[in-house]
């Protein structure tokens, strides 16, 4: 470990993930680690189904108030077949210790092909960030103004 980069501790929860791979990051580069899918068998996911929660196999502790995780779908799921987060993103707090799981769902339109979810595949992937937590101070007015002010929802133009 690093100042840079911090330590964080990873739990098994299911032994299948030491054969089909623990999160890892496929790239140097990869900003994200893929999360598997720990099924006992085949999951069809029908198109605009309710979401579907599915167990990865492991937890995470930060334990720490700088840091989160996001769980994100994997771009080429998302895009090719459909396959997102029920939730868009997953918010894994610090303090969770539990095993994570993906709310996964089909975006694509009723009567469109289902996607099969097969035991191990990858499915998602968890995004560690750095996360800020301010005070905050009530207040009547606020100390300054800025050159929006107020407003929002296209208030910019287009």
């Amino acid at each position: 470990m690093t100042p840079e980069t911090p330590e964080i501790e990873l739990r098994v929860v299911d032994q299948r993930l030491h054969q089909w791979g623990l999160p890892r990051y496929e790239t140097e580069l990869a900003a994200g680690v893929d999360v598997r899918a720990c099924l006992d068998g085949p999951l069809i996911l029908q198109p605009q189904a309710p979401a579907v929660l599915i167990p990865t196999g492991f937890a995470v502790l930060m334990n720490s108030p700088g840091m989160v995780a996001f769980l994100l779908a994997r771009s080429g799921l998302g895009h090719k077949k459909g396959l997102v987060l029920g939730q868009a993103v997953g918010t894994i707090d610090a303090d969770y210790a539990d095993q994570i799981f993906v709310s996964a769902w089909l975006r694509t339109p009723p009567g469109s092909e289902p996607v099969t979810v097969q035991p191990g595949d990858r499915i998602a992937q968890l995004v560690f960030l750095p996360i800020v937590r301010p005070s905050f101070k009530l207040v009547e007015e606020f100390t300054t103004t800025t050159a929006r002010g107020l407003g929002g929802f296209g208030s910019t133009g287009t």
